[in-house]
């Protein structure tokens, strides 16, 4: 809507995750070459947790899009499944006909097709969003489809990617051996106030912002870490309402006085609370 009036080629503040505008904070710089360090190993598993809109799928396909060509990735998003259920969504994801009930047929499917890549030198990731949902025997169905190889190679590694609870769901005592097999784990905080500067500016040149049109005062990202806590999705959501509010009524610049008045307005639509520092808890 406003973008062309303003110049930008797009969005800059769009919800959905798309990793060309992948902002490389000091916590999703170690979190991307903690992964990368995983992915070099070839097996076991990798934890990624963060709070809701922390950047945890966009650190993944940031990832994924920088991947060698043998590696074929397959993601499952819904993860509120059983283990049978699970089993057909990994096989769906990778492309594998499945027919008829019977899970151990579809097993030595899923077996054949992870030994057949390895045989022209490719191997599979599995990335599983959402993996807070899973429940503890999920988790080790997963496990045990580690356990393919092929000359003491493993024949399948995974991304568990979750919110918070993930990390506690893993420290079950039933789930001492896949712990043992976690071999990179990272957790995404929040950006710091300089962060979420840099962020903000950031996603706006992606979009061909020159530093005007709006112009920010220093005080308006200050404002805008407040409000949002420095969660990347909440800055989005905050952000783009603010271009919204500049194009219906210009102002010199976007200073703090504008941000609180925008946060104000979203927390009225999304009926929510302010804490101590005024955040928008759901933004």
């Amino acid at each position: 809507m406003f973008e062309s009036h303003l110049g930008f080629s797009g969005p800059p503040f769009q919800l959905s995750p798309d990793p060309s505008f992948y902002f490389e904070s000091k916590g999703h710089g170690n979190a991307l070459a903690y992964l990368k360090f995983g992915v070099h190993q070839r097996e076991g598993f990798i934890v990624v947790t963060g709070e809701i809109g922390a950047g945890k799928t966009t650190l993944v396909r940031t990832l994924l899009q920088g991947l060698d060509q043998d590696v074929v990735a397959a993601q499952i998003v819904n993860t509120q499944l059983e283990c049978k259920e699970l089993l057909q969504s990994i096989c769906a994801a990778f492309g594998i006909p499945i027919d008829g009930n019977s899970k151990a047929q579809w097993i030595s499917r899923l077996e054949a097709f992870l030994t057949a890549l390895a045989a022209t030198g490719r191997r599979a990731l599995l990335i599983v969003d959402e993996a807070q949902n899973l429940g503890p025997r999920e988790i080790e169905e997963l496990r045990m489809l580690s356990n393919f190889q092929l000359d003491n190679v493993a024949l399948l590694q995974s991304f568990l990617v979750g919110q918070p609870e993930l990390r506690q769901k893993l420290r079950s005592d039933s789930l001492e051996q896949l712990r043992q097999r976690v071999i990179a784990s990272c957790h995404l905080g929040p950006l710091s106030a300089d962060e979420v500067r840099g962020y903000v500016e950031h996603r706006l040149r992606h979009v061909g912002w020159k530093g005007v049109n709006p112009a920010f005062t220093p005080d308006a990202f200050q404002r805008i870490f407040e409000a949002t806590g420095g969660v990347p999705r909440r800055i989005n959501v905050l952000c783009n309402r603010l271009l919204l509010s500049y194009y219906l009524s210009p102002t010199e610049t976007i200073s703090a006085r504008e941000v609180a008045a925008t946060a104000h307005e979203l927390r009225i639509e999304l009926n929510e609370s302010t804490g101590p520092t005024g955040s928008v808890s759901a933004l």
